[in-house]
């Protein structure tokens, strides 16, 4: 691709690496530094039923799972921005054709084909 080519797709992992870091940095302290009273707004001391404490353990884990997966996504990010350096943005790195268009604004941090990714998937 050619250097003007890139500059959206550039942009467009740029805004979304910033946005995503936002969100992760948000649950993070959502999941990690509120007890369950803080979150509640609940300043008794009144003893949590077990129902509630499971239901918090379970609201935790499930966001710890999102940041994971969110955090996986800024990785592939961070790729596809090395990948634009390199001059090898937009080249499957399975067959090394080049990925369509409307594949990389649909998922602009793709290393795969459409035809590399289904077979990824396939296993």
């Amino acid at each position: 691709m050619k250097k003007t080519e890139l500059k959206p797709y550039k942009e467009m992992l740029l805004q979304l690496r910033a946005r995503l870091r936002g969100d992760v940095s948000a649950m993070a302290d959502a999941a990690l530094n509120k007890t369950r009273s803080e979150a509640n707004g609940d300043l008794s001391s009144m003893p949590i039923h077990m129902a509630d404490i499971g239901s918090d353990n379970f609201e935790q884990e499930f966001t710890l799972s999102l940041m994971e997966t969110e955090e996986g996504t800024l990785d592939a990010i961070e790729s596809a921005l090395e990948r634009i350096e390199e001059k090898t943005y937009g080249i499957c790195e399975e067959c090394q054709k080049p990925i369509k268009k409307t594949r990389l604004k649909a998922i602009p941090y793709t290393p795969f084909c459409i035809n590399c990714a289904s077979l990824r998937e396939q296993g």
